[in-house]
Order: structure tokens, then sequence, then C-alpha cells
């Protein structure tokens, strides 16, 4: 960089044309020799950070590949350092000793994803634009993850503040006029799972025809993520007509499927009419999977991902929790937007997340409810294996992310 600069302050000093091209040939030798900090020189003499932009997007299938082990250049960011680092997902701060579930990065077969995560070229793509993660706690998951990645690129923290707002969360980068929000809404529609602290509710009841409350929340976004799966697996839920002091009808014999598919439909026609068709973006996110039940990767059964510190290598691997008809539901769901016009992906990070149950918190985390004596004597019992720590699985979702909001919008 020293080098660079004394050949700036030389051109500018002097006029002769001939010295000027010498000091232009000096500088491109200086770039692409003498320094190797990832910066490259315009002909106007400016120094501008490496964006990557001659990633070729091309026909990968970033979806089918392996996880391999990678102490190099994994983890992306360190937990204690992550500025916005939730309890939820920190497995080191609350008493995990096995790092190496933060060594893992995803290669896709016969192709790769950008070869590193560049948190400056995402932000100046998302410049003066709002970004808003719409779900669960996966979601919020998902969301934390890409804050961590991005936090150390933004190096003022005056320029990077989350707001807590009930159900909306909002992070502003406000050098780019980025908005990236997280909106607590686990059910798509109305439900009385709705607050976003006070949400443990068995008896789960929807409006299943309701979504206007949330939606007007992120109706202005231009890119919207979407994550709905989890909440659904309740073997019981009441459909509800009307408000929920003065129910027209309700319902409790429904399969999962036909509440999930009721749910999406509300969804989907709001998205198709209220949304600006050329503006907005949307990502679907497919389900996470969970490791409860250990019999799935050939372990004794009645025990879960407690202890677990090694990924599944078995290709194709598939635990008996991922519900595939509401997986192919939300497909088939997300097609019909798109032969509607609107710009949908389906981000099918199921098979890959497969594969990691050693990823998942287990008893490594805050428990906002303490485990019972019961409970302390068999961890097993209460042991998280939904979600995720971080640094794990949640940023390989952002780096496909990333690929696409870079490189494909």
């Amino acid at each position: 960089m020293k080098g660079i600069e004394r050949l700036q302050k030389l051109v500018h000093g002097y006029h002769s044309v001939g010295l000027m091209l010498v000091m232009v040939v000096m500088m491109v030798v200086v770039c692409f020799n003498g320094d190797s900090s990832g910066i490259s020189v315009v002909s106007t003499g400016e120094v501008i950070t490496d964006m990557g932009d001659d990633y070729s997007f091309g026909r990968c299938d970033f979806f089918n590949g392996r996880w391999v082990y990678d102490n190099e250049t994994r983890p992306l960011y360190k937990e204690k350092e992550c500025s916005f680092m939730a309890d939820d997902y920190s497995c080191e701060k609350f008493g995990r000793k096995d790092f190496d579930y933060q060594f893992w990065k995803w290669q896709p077969h016969g192709c790769d994803l950008p070869s590193r995560f560049n948190g400056t070229g995402l932000l100046e793509k998302l410049r003066d634009k709002r970004v808003v993660f719409v779900g669960d706690s996966l979601g919020k998951n998902h969301w934390i993850s890409l804050l961590c990645l991005l936090d150390s690129w933004i190096l003022e923290p005056s320029h990077k503040v989350a707001e807590w707002h009930g159900s909306l969360i909002t992070f502003k980068a406000s050098e780019y006029n980025v908005s990236i929000d997280f909106y607590w809404e686990p059910l798509l529609v109305e439900s009385n799972c709705d607050d976003p602290v006070k949400h443990r509710v068995r008896d789960r009841i929807l409006k299943i025809e309701s979504i206007e409350r949330h939606a007007k929340q992120w109706i202005n976004a231009d890119i919207l993520i979407f994550d709905s799966y989890t909440w659904w697996l309740e073997p019981h839920m009441t459909l509800l007509w009307g408000s929920f002091e003065k129910p027209n009808r309700t319902s409790v014999e429904s399969r999962r499927v036909v509440r999930y598919e009721m749910a999406l439909k509300t969804w989907s026609n709001w998205l198709e009419t209220h949304l600006d068709h050329q503006k907005t973006r949307i990502f679907f996110i497919s389900l996470s999977p969970d490791h409860k039940e250990s019999g799935d990767w050939g372990k004794r059964i009645g025990e879960n991902c407690y202890n677990e510190t090694k990924p599944i290598t078995e290709q194709g691997y598939w635990g008996k929790g991922s519900d595939t008809d509401l997986m192919r539901k939300a497909q088939s769901v997300v097609q019909d937007l798109e032969k509607k016009g609107l710009h949908i992906q389906l981000l099918n990070i199921t098979q890959l997340s497969q594969y990691r149950k050693d990823g998942h918190p287990s008893i490594h985390k805050r428990h906002w409810v303490p485990p019972t004596k019961l409970e302390l004597a068999n961890p097993v019992q209460y042991a998280d294996c939904v979600h995720w720590c971080l640094p794990g699985v949640p940023d390989v979702w952002n780096e496909i992310l990333y690929a696409y909001i870079r490189y494909k919008i």
C-alpha cells in the first residue's frame, strides 16, 4: 500500500504524459506483484476494495455437495467478537469445549461458492435497500448469522445499530443506508403465537386467512426472506375464521399438510396482489432439519444430538423428522408464484444441513426456562437439536444467499 501511495503522489506532482504512462504501468505491477491485501487499482489512480466481481454464477447447484474440514478460512467470524450474537446460539459462551463444528465449509459438487464473503460488496449491492427476514427462531438464527458476517466489515460502531420494536428488530448500516430486519411471524398467518417473547403456546390457534397485520410491516421491503416449517409440526392446531374474540368457525380435524397449504395459499395470494413484481425479490428457505433421534444415523434409539461432534458422512442421508410432504407443498407454491411473474427463489438448505448433527447447541445455550433436576441428571432430555451454533451451519445458508444477491439479482 505504501508503494502505491508514493506513486499516486508522484502522478499528482508531474505533468509529463510519458511519465504518467510509466506511473500507470508501475502501479499495475505493484498491484499484481507487490501487495497481497486484496486491492486493485483503477486507471484514475483510485484504490478500491476487490469486490470479487469476476465470480461466475453459472449453472452451479449449490445444494448438492459435501462438508470439508477447513481450519484455515473458517470460521468466518468469532462468536465473542460479533456485536449482535444472541445467547440462543452462543455455544462457546455457554460451555461447549469442542470447536470443530466451526471449521466445516460446504463444497458443492462440480462448482464453487464465491471464494470469500465480502461484506463491503454485499452492503454496496444493498445500498438504499431494505431486507427483511420473516419467520421463527430459525429465521432469527439465519438473520443473526448474517449480522455477524457483516459486523467486522463496518468498522465504526455508531454506523451499525440494532433496535427492537416488538415483533420487528431493525438493523441499520447507516453508511450504506441499508436496513436488514427480522420480523417474528412463525406461522406466516396470524396466530396466538405472534408475541415475540411469550409464544410458547401448545394449543396453537391460526387465523388461517389473515396475514395483513403482519404483512404491512414488510410490504416496502426490497428483499424478503421467509422461513416457516418447525412450528407446523404440532399434531393438532385450531383453525379460525373471524376474530379471536368472536370466531365464526373453528376446525381441529385437518392434516398438517392441509393446514400448511392453506396458510401458504393466504401468503402467496397476498404476495401476488400487493408486492411490486418488478422491485421485490423473494427467497423461501426450505426446512431446517433437526437431529432429535440418533437412531436415524445408526446410534442407539432414544438419544439425539447431545455430545455429537462430527457431521454425518453418508451421502444422501435423510432424517425421519424432515417432512417431505411439507417441502413439496412449499416448492409447488413457490413455483406457482414464479409463473405468475414474481421474482422468487427456493433456497433448499435441507439436505446440506441434514449432515450436521454436530452443529446444534445441545445443552450449550441460555435456557429461558431452567432445566429441572431430572433433566440435569439426563442432559439428552433438554438438548436443543433444532437451532444452530454460531458460527456454524447458517453461515453457509448466508454464503448461498450472498451469491444470489450479489451475482443473480
